[in-house]
């Protein structure tokens, strides 16, 4: 031996002893110290399982008598576990078959080796039922087929996975469609009540360590499904306030229109009707249908200048304040000056002398700026803001707006917006905002906030929403003149707006488009207001409807009277059916018992 490199040998063959030695010392010392056995213990159940995010089944969407307007169903993800893939061309060509899916991608995907990044490739997903259902009989088809064979090349599907998964369903297609919104496919609520209450509804995931172990399946996390909702709306009204408006837009050639009718007892929104409306269940539709100045739900997201059904709110200030009394009269010479500018009625003519139910009744501008100046402005916006114009209503539905109410001290009003005011020029809100207000009128001076949702049903238990009174604008004595006012209005002018067997109280609304260049006669906004049975004041008192009509430029006609009013007509021949209403006479039969 080479005895210059021999202390070399020495001391690599004392390393190798000790070695062992090393080794069995810290084997000791995992299996004995309690600190080393739980650092052990903690990584080995790493590959006890994986973390899995669970999300909750989303809760159902009800109308008030439990009609199911939104719901779940199951859908299937297609893929490919590329471990057990045995003829990759079998697996293309039956999903091009039988799901239109690309060959060649499909047939790349089904190629891939299997490595720790890559084990299972999602090619299709919310695939329905049927479908799953036609690829498992192909399945079976041919593994009886080819039982038994040995060719390698024989056709197969393994590898081919579907994983159940559920998908938002609407039952209903497109009715109430503003009004619900929809869900993506990343299950996220957009407009309306889902985008409204999605956190309520899509309920909480919850994300856990789940075991491998099928014997352990007992561990898995029992997550609750989301909330589900009932809403104050009937599925049936619903149905019938869009087959109304739908003929009223063809009939009249408007651009679009608007139907709100609510309780005006309660502030329920019985129906909501609006323009254009999708099928939910297929929401990619939405990009061709809406577009930047098309809202999904013009009730509430759309505010316009209302035009003389504004004349409600400035005779009800006018009334309460004093200002004026049902007797008061006004000599209408057909022209008002206020601020510096000229006010002329809507057909430029002079009616003369006329009491407040004549103005009303003649829908006279002249005559409601006048009173408007009697109010005097400190106290004509204070009602307009205690009537919640140019604020929010409140209402729980995505994308509300405010509307716009200028008062004195805004650097762009001025003294002449107090007579535009008063018959609602230059003033803006939404067909749900002006039909809030307005139910103060009908409901003896107390508004109630208007809302969607009735109940909620959340892990077993129903919690009914409270009815909240929100501002008592006027007295009750004010409203029940002013519903008297009205009521005689449409009857001495015989109105198309009246009902067969109905007293009711309303007012129609004819609007000037704004342009950049000022207001033009051309094209109108019209509307109608209108509540009843207007002396169910002891009998059935339960029983009450208010009806905001809005019909966007209407073409046949630019009156609201000639246009809006029929609508109200048709609107309440139906309510008084589906709400069990009994004509007056039946209803002062049983006062009398």
């Amino acid at each position: 031996m080479n005895t210059e490199h021999a202390w070399r040998y020495i001391l690599v063959g004392a390393a190798i002893s000790i070695l062992p030695i090393l080794i069995v010392f810290r084997l000791i010392s995992v299996q004995t110290n309690p600190q080393e056995v739980s650092t052990f213990n903690d990584q080995s159940k790493l590959y006890e399982g994986e973390y899995h995010t669970f999300y909750p089944a989303r809760g159902q969407i009800y109308d008030r008598w439990g009609n199911l307007l939104a719901g779940n169903k199951t859908v299937y993800q297609i893929g490919i576990e590329l471990q057990e893939v045995r003829n990759p061309q079998t697996i293309a060509l039956t999903l091009n078959v039988v799901l239109g899916l690309d060959y060649t991608k499909v047939l790349g995907a089904a190629s891939m080796s299997p490595s720790k990044d890559a084990v299972f490739a999602v090619v299709a997903d919310f695939v329905p039922p049927d479908k799953v259902e036609q690829l498992n009989q192909l399945a079976q088809q041919i593994v009886d087929t080819y039982k038994g064979s040995q060719d390698k090349n024989a056709p197969s599907l393994s590898g081919l996975k579907t994983v159940p998964h559920l998908m938002r369903s609407y039952p209903e297609k497109d009715v109430a469609s503003n009004i619900l919104g929809f869900v993506s496919r990343d299950n996220k609520g957009y407009f309306g009540v889902e985008e409204k209450y999605n956190e309520l509804l899509a309920g909480k995931p919850k994300t856990v360590w789940m075991p491998l172990d099928p014997n352990r399946v007992s561990e898995l996390p029992n997550v609750p499904d989301g909330a589900s909702l009932v809403l104050t709306l009937d599925r049936v009204i619903q149905a019938e306030m869009e087959k109304i408006l739908d003929k009223a837009i063809q009939s009249s050639g408007s651009k679009s229109g608007t139907i709100v009718v609510m309780d005006p007892k309660t502030g329920e929104i019985l129906a909501l009707a609006t323009t254009p409306r999708i099928d939910l269940n297929d929401f990619s539709s939405y990009f061709d249908t809406f577009n930047s100045n098309t809202p999904f739900d013009r009730g509430v997201s759309q505010a316009y200048e209302p035009g003389s059904v504004y004349k409600v709110l400035t005779m009800a200030t006018a009334l309460d304040t004093g200002a004026v009394k049902p007797q008061t009269t006004f000599l209408d010479k057909g022209v008002f000056e206020i601020g510096g500018t000229l006010i002329y009625n809507w057909n430029g003519g002079a009616w003369g002398p006329q009491d407040m139910t004549g103005c009303l009744e003649h829908s006279l501008n002249v005559c409601l700026a006048w009173i408007a100046t009697q109010t005097g402005a400190k106290n004509f916006y204070p009602y307009m803001q205690n009537f919640g114009i140019g604020h929010l209503s409140g209402v729980d539905l995505a994308g509300e707006v405010p509307g716009r109410l200028k008062i004195p001290g805004d650097a762009d009003w001025y003294d002449a917006d107090l007579g535009t005011n008063a018959f609602g020029q230059g003033v803006s809100a939404t067909p749900l905002q002006m039909a809030a207000a307005i139910s103060a009128v009908a409901n003896n001076g107390k508004m109630m906030a208007p809302h969607i949702v009735r109940s909620m049903i959340n892990k077993g238990y129903q919690y009914d929403m409270d009815q909240r009174v929100i501002a008592m604008p006027i007295k009750p004595e004010t409203a029940r003149t002013l519903t008297e006012m009205l009521a005689n209005s449409l009857e001495k002018e015989s109105s198309d707006a009246l009902v067969p067997g109905y007293r009711v109280a309303g007012k129609t609304g004819t609007a000037e488009i704004p342009t950049p260049m000022g207001y033009t006669s051309n094209m109108t906004n019209v509307s109608f207001v209108g509540w009843g049975p207007v002396d169910d004041e002891s009998c059935c008192s339960n029983l009450g409807f208010l009806v905001y009509i809005w019909l966007e430029k209407p073409t046949t006609s630019i009156w609201g009277s000639e246009v809006a009013s029929p609508v109200f007509s048709q609107v309440v021949q139906r309510l008084v059916v589906l709400m069990n209403i009994p004509p007056d006479d039946v209803r002062h039969q049983l006062r009398g018992q």
